[in-house]
């Protein structure tokens, strides 16, 4: 592919990007400051925040004292600029919320579930807007967060097992309804785009997300980036054959809190049912696994049995992502898996080292709120800001 010539249009453009990016991250900045740090002149940056306020995308939010002189002007992103979408749909109901360009969140809110994918987020969303007193039209970028597989040849929904509503061609009807650029993606990769930008997983390139909830996920991030796999199938950590559970079959479906889940393989075995019935046989008899989990994790000596049980469960999914891609870090998340917390993860640790010939570091989850809404929304901004920032030139 033949590159752009390093035109002014083109050179201009990048600079105010990059101007754009810092007043985001390190903002309100000066003019001096925005020049020190792009290294661009004071003559480049005053053209650049001219150029910038003209278009209504950074605007003066105070002054600076200095030592001699007039004080300078402090610039910052105009926030009401654009705004984006976030969702987390799931069986139990759908989280929306609505962010500024700045990354501000202006509302949250959390809706019931329905049988018509497209007028249940387009619900959603309305109502997420109207809460945030933000017009519809200013949405730039919606990101949904949908378990199951996401074909990202297509970004289309191939399947969700908690989610038969949900299937090919869902991405379309949710672009023609709603008129906006609408993206899916897979819920425990987008909790793991949280963890990198905001949780444990920071500074950490190689990490893998395991997902306990209702039922069991993963997220691969490689090299910085997410590993989706050639058919989107990376990651469905559920269909993996262990020891102690029926082999997996794809057709083949049991069903867990009155709704259709895979039967056999790892998920069959470290599921919720799975879990609060190893629960039981350790005398935790709470009204669900997450706490059970709960219970046991507060409830000193007399939870370790079924701690270590289920960590040795946990422990296979861990090491055969440890044994095949020897990530620097595994996180466990999803509400299951923290709840059990530090006590969890530690049983989790020495059982994979028993397991495989590496010893990654296991670690529990530091995003807080919903990380699958957080990476939703990080997904959006990332969208609108390639567009809003653009040159409109």
């Amino acid at each position: 592919m033949a590159s752009r010539p390093g035109t002014p249009r083109l050179l201009r453009e990048l600079n105010d990007r990059s101007a754009l990016d810092l007043l985001v991250s390190s903002g309100p900045l000066t003019r001096t400051q925005i020049g020190e740090r792009t290294g661009l002149s004071k003559v480049t940056a005053s053209q650049l925040l001219s150029r910038l306020e003209e278009r209504g995308l950074v605007s003066v939010v105070g002054e600076q004292a200095g030592g001699r002189g007039p004080n300078a002007a402090l610039y910052a992103v105009v926030p009401s600029s654009a705004y984006v979408a976030g969702l987390d749909v799931g069986p139990r109901g759908v989280t929306a919320g609505i962010a500024d360009i700045t990354g501000h969140i202006a509302a949250e809110i959390t809706v019931e579930p329905g049988d018509d994918a497209v007028s249940l987020v387009h619900n959603a969303v309305v109502k997420a807007c109207r809460t945030a007193k933000v017009p519809l039209a200013k949405l730039h970028a919606l990101v949904i967060g949908t378990p199951g597989v996401v074909d990202p040849r297509t970004g289309d929904v191939q399947f969700i097992y908690d989610l038969p509503h949900w299937h090919a061609g869902v991405l379309e009807a949710l672009r023609r309804d709603l008129r906006l650029p609408v993206t899916i993606e897979n819920d425990v990769n987008l909790g793991a785009l949280a963890e990198k930008e905001s949780g444990a997983a920071r500074d950490v390139d190689d990490f893998a997300v395991l997902w306990a909830d209702r039922g069991l996920g993963l997220a691969v991030v490689l090299g910085g980036r997410l590993h989706r796999g050639f058919s989107g199938g990376a990651g469905e950590i559920g269909y993996l054959p262990v020891p102690g559970a029926a082999l997996p079959e794809k057709d083949t479906e049991s069903v867990t809190w009155g709704m259709p889940a895979l039967a056999g393989g790892l998920g069959a075995l470290a599921g919720a049912d799975a879990v609060r019935e190893l629960a039981r046989e350790h005398g935790f008899d709470e009204p669900t696994a997450t706490e059970c989990v709960r219970a046991a994790a507060s409830a000193g000596a007399s939870g370790g049995p079924f701690l270590d049980a289920l960590a040795t469960r946990l422990a296979y999914g861990v090491a055969s992502v440890t044994i095949v891609l020897d990530p620097e870090l595994i996180l466990i998340s999803g509400e299951l898996g923290r709840a059990g917390g530090e006590r969890l993860v530690g049983r989790i640790q020495d059982a994979v080292g028993r397991i495989c010939p590496t010893n990654p570091r296991v670690a529990l989850s530091q995003v807080e709120g919903n990380p699958v809404l957080k990476g939703a929304i990080l997904a959006a901004l990332d969208r609108a800001r390639d567009e809003v920032f653009s040159s409109g030139e």
